[in-house]
C-alpha cells in the first residue's frame, strides 16, 4: 500500500464499529479523502481529539482500495473546541464544511478550496469578524473558485457598468434594467456594496455595514450558492444571524 502525507481540514466523521471512525477531510494536494482512524473512540487514543470537525491537521495515511487508513496526525490549527463553544461560530462552520464537501471531489486536488476553508475556520476561531460575515465571505469565494463568480457591479448578462438594482440567480448576479427578468430581486444598493466587499476581502467596508444589509445579503448569498450547487445546504437553516 502507498503511504502519503498531507495537510487537511476535517469535514465530518462517522462511527465505524465499536472504536473506529471514518473521517472525511479536504486536503491540500489530494482533494477530498476518506480514511479510517482505528481506535480513536477509545479514551486512550493518541489522536482522537485531533480528528474532529473544523480541525486543521497534518495527516499521514496508507492508501487502501476504498478507504485509506490514518496512521499519524499532528495538529496545525486547533479550531474545533473554540468554534464549538460559540453557537454562531459553530453553525457558520458547519455550513462551511458542508459546502466544501459538496464543492469538492474525492482525490481531485483543490488547493484553493483547502486554503479558503482553513482561513475561514481560523477567522471564526479567533473572532476577527462577525461569524455571519465570515460565512458569507467564504461562500462567495468558494463558489467563485468553483467557477461561478457572482457579479455585484456590472451586469452579469451584458456587462453594462453598474451599479444596478436587479439581482438574478440564473444570470449570475447583478442585472441591468434591460436584462432584468421576472423574479429578479431588488436588493438595497448598500447590500450590493457589502457583498462586493465580502467577495473582494474589503473587511473595513464589511465590518462597517448595517445589520439589515447583512441579513439581506445573507439571503442572497444562500440562494446563490444553493442555486449553483443544485441542492440545499442543510446547515444554513441553523445559522445564527445578528
Amino acid at each position: 500500500m502507498a503511504l502519503y502525507r498531507d495537510q487537511a481540514v476535517v469535514l465530518r466523521t462517522h462511527k465505524l464499529g465499536e472504536a473506529d471512525r471514518i473521517v472525511t477531510m479536504l486536503s491540500r494536494r489530494h482533494g477530498k479523502i476518506r480514511g479510517v482512524a482505528k481506535g480513536v473512540r477509545r479514551t486512550k487514543s493518541r489522536f482522537g481529539a485531533r480528528l474532529e470537525p473544523f480541525m486543521v491537521v497534518d495527516v499521514q495515511l496508507y492508501q487502501g482500495r476504498s478507504l485509506d487508513t490514518v496512521t499519524q496526525v499532528e495538529t496545525l490549527g486547533a479550531y474545533g473546541d473554540t468554534i464549538m463553544r460559540d453557537y454562531g461560530a459553530y453553525t457558520a462552520a458547519s455550513a462551511m464544511v458542508e459546502t466544501a464537501d459538496q464543492l469538492t471531489v474525492e482525490h481531485e486536488p483543490n488547493g484553493q478550496q483547502f486554503m479558503l476553508l482553513a482561513g475561514a475556520l481560523r477567522s471564526l476561531a479567533v473572532g476577527e469578524h462577525d461569524s455571519g460575515l465570515v460565512l458569507d465571505a467564504y461562500l462567495l469565494r468558494a463558489v467563485a473558485t468553483a467557477g461561478w463568480a457572482p457579479s455585484f457591479d456590472e451586469c452579469a448578462r451584458c456587462g453594462a457598468p453598474g451599479p444596478h438594482r436587479g439581482f438574478n440567480l440564473a444570470s449570475g448576479g447583478a442585472v441591468c434594467r434591460d436584462c432584468r427578468t421576472p423574479g429578479s430581486a431588488a436588493p438595497s444598493p448598500a447590500t450590493m456594496v457589502l457583498l462586493s466587499a465580502l467577495l473582494s476581502g474589503d473587511w473595513e467596508t464589511a465590518d462597517a455595514s448595517e445589520v439589515r444589509h447583512r441579513r439581506e445579503g445573507a439571503g442572497l448569498v444562500a440562494a446563490f450558492v444553493q442555486w449553483h450547487l443544485e441542492r440545499g445546504v442543510r446547515s444554513l437553516r441553523l445559522v445564527e444571524r445578528a
